[in-house]
């Protein structure tokens, strides 16, 4: 038997995690960290070498220095903090952290990016329903993301990481983003839904309190995607849509 999805349009609001999930700029986003760790690497002699894994397991859906830190700590490797204004030449957490992010700007105003199509038609059905919509993302970049995929207009509240750094909120895996994003959009997470691709996303969710947890399978896995708490799982997001007729979902 197939799952059975839950009707978006029935929840009091949606709140998503923008890359992967809206724009494909999670790939952008891997792209940058491979470069950038693949050149700390070899510089300091790290083994073993970085993979597509540590980026699911360390970098994914968390504040940048966050993920730094933690993907170093894998390796047993402890670096000076820095400050948010280190170059990205410097050797700190932040300096590599701004290393990264320099590289994903660059690509991202060279090449641009559109939003997944089963992601749009899912926000213009919950539009046209009325339904609240707001994005919950570690990355500091979102908002020029959203301007960039032409899709900024379809949310009101938008809490990234310079919203998370500006109110103290602890990197996903903890709840305060979510809990922060349905405070915003007026909502409770009870009767809400989050959509998120990364592991730590969806823990951040369910922990926050949301009783539906759609994991985006675009590489994490649907198995981790429930242990971390999904209530859900699709691998694109024009599954969640309905037929606007009927109330049973598209085929």
């Amino acid at each position: 038997m197939p799952e059975s999805l839950p009707d978006l349009r029935r929840a009091d609001g949606v709140l998503f995690d923008l890359d992967g999930v809206l724009t494909p700029t999670a790939e952008l986003h891997m792209r940058a960290w491979k470069a950038v760790f693949d050149g700390v690497f070899a510089q300091w002699g790290i083994t073993p070498e970085y993979t597509d894994a540590d980026y699911f397991a360390y970098l994914d859906g968390k504040k940048r220095y966050d993920g730094v830190a933690s993907l170093l700590r894998s390796r047993n490797i402890e670096i000076p903090w820095g400050d948010v204004s280190d170059a990205p030449e410097v050797d700190s957490i932040c300096g590599i952290g701004n290393r990264k992010n320099a590289a994903f700007a660059t690509a991202l105003r060279r090449d641009g990016i559109a939003p997944y199509p089963g992601s749009l038609a899912l926000i213009r059905q919950l539009r046209d329903a009325g339904i609240p919509q707001g994005v919950v993302s570690s990355s500091k970049n979102a908002e020029e993301v959203l301007e960039s995929a032409g899709i900024r207009d379809f949310f009101t509240v938008v809490v990234d990481g310079k919203v998370a750094e500006r109110d103290a909120l602890s990197s996903k895996p903890a709840p305060d983003m979510f809990r922060a994003g349905a405070v915003a959009l007026s909502v409770n997470p009870g009767d809400s839904v989050a959509v998120e691709d990364a592991l730590s996303g969806v823990a951040s969710a369910s922990a926050a309190g949301f009783s539906t947890v759609v994991g985006v399978d675009r590489g994490a896995g649907a198995a981790a995607l429930r242990a971390a708490g999904a209530t859900h799982v699709v691998d694109d997001l024009d599954r969640l849509l309905l037929d606007p007729h009927t109330d049973q979902e598209n085929a």
